[in-house]
């Protein structure tokens, strides 16, 4: 680590007690902002540490749709991203008026939105998930009414599978980085390292062909289709001393430091989302002696989508 950089640490903890701030980071944050957060974790863990804050101000670092969560959860905070470009692919990929029209197809289908999504289409769902607490969610809805799953199409082909439920929609969207993680990465790093446990991310582009190829015999080792906080919870208590890593590379750094006996390989050196990494401990910095960027969500919008936010929460 630079001097710079760890100059900033230090300035950093100096200006969370000066302002009573807290820092959020997700896993798959840059390590040295990961390493001044008071807390690391997925979509899911940020949300219920969020909620459970007794400090002023949230300094997230993440995207803009888990700072907007933030921001529902705790309308008595001030919530603040380090920087306002740090969108996400995958909660692009639809819109209100996309929504609507969706929602006109089946008029009495429930909306479960995985909560890469904005805090208007949040506002729009009967329920939100995480992909720790998604088949749960779908279980939980009675099974003769329609389900409406957005946006992420991996995701709900995987739950639909898990759950067997044949009245599930699902939204054609995808995020960039994992719908780039194919098949042939699996087979490749699986034929490579042998010895390695195979950890994946269920909005991976191979997941639904990986359970498939699985459960026919054409990959000799089962995989492990996890969240990224459940890849932590296996690599801490797994028995493997190598585990090959389908999601984000920014989990890693977490993994190793938690786990420094063991070997962390990534499935794709290249498997970079650039929105999560657009926040450096310099703008964390920023944020805090600046009081920028603040991120708020207008009451009506807020006070829809946190029936649904509340929904994931109790089902966790």
């Amino acid at each position: 680590m630079s001097l710079v950089t760890n100059d900033f640490k230090l300035k950093i903890q100096e200006l969370k007690k000066k302002y009573d701030a807290t820092i959020l980071a997700h896993n798959y944050q840059l390590p040295e902002v990961q390493d001044v957060a008071d807390y690391v974790g997925d979509s899911l863990g940020l949300s219920i540490n969020a909620a459970k804050t007794k400090q002023r101000t949230i300094v997230f670092c993440g995207v803009h749709f888990m700072a907007e969560t933030a921001s529902i959860i705790c309308p008595d905070k001030e919530v603040l991203i380090p920087d306002l470009d740090a969108g996400c692919s995958l909660a692009s990929t639809i819109d209100i008026s996309q929504l609507n029209a969706w929602k006109s197809e089946h008029e009495d289908a429930v909306v479960v939105s995985y909560v890469n999504t904005s805090a208007e289409i949040k506002a729009m769902s009967d329920y939100c998930c995480t992909s720790s607490n998604a088949v749960n969610v779908v279980n939980s809805i009675p099974k003769d009414l329609e389900i409406l799953f957005l946006p992420d199409m991996f995701l709900g082909a995987y739950v639909a599978d898990v759950t067997k439920r044949k009245n599930m929609f699902i939204w054609p969207g995808e995020c960039h980085v994992h719908a780039g993680i194919r098949a042939e990465d699996v087979n490749m790093m699986l034929t490579k390292y042998k010895d390695a446990d195979f950890l994946i991310h269920p909005e991976c582009g191979c997941t639904t062909s990986t359970l498939y190829n699985s459960s026919n015999g054409d990959i000799v080792k089962k995989p492990h289709i996890l969240s990224t906080e459940g890849m932590m919870k296996h690599a801490r208590l797994g028995n493997a001393s190598k585990y090959v890593i389908a999601t984000e590379v920014g989990i890693l750094h977490r993994m190793a430091k938690e786990n420094p006996s063991k070997t962390f390989i990534p499935i794709k050196e290249n498997a970079i989302c650039k929105y999560m990494k657009m926040i450096t401990v310099e703008k964390v910095y920023d944020s805090l002696i600046k009081n920028i960027y603040r991120v708020k969500v207008p009451q009506k919008i807020a006070d829809r989508a946190r029936l649904a936010i509340d929904r994931m929460l109790q089902i966790s």
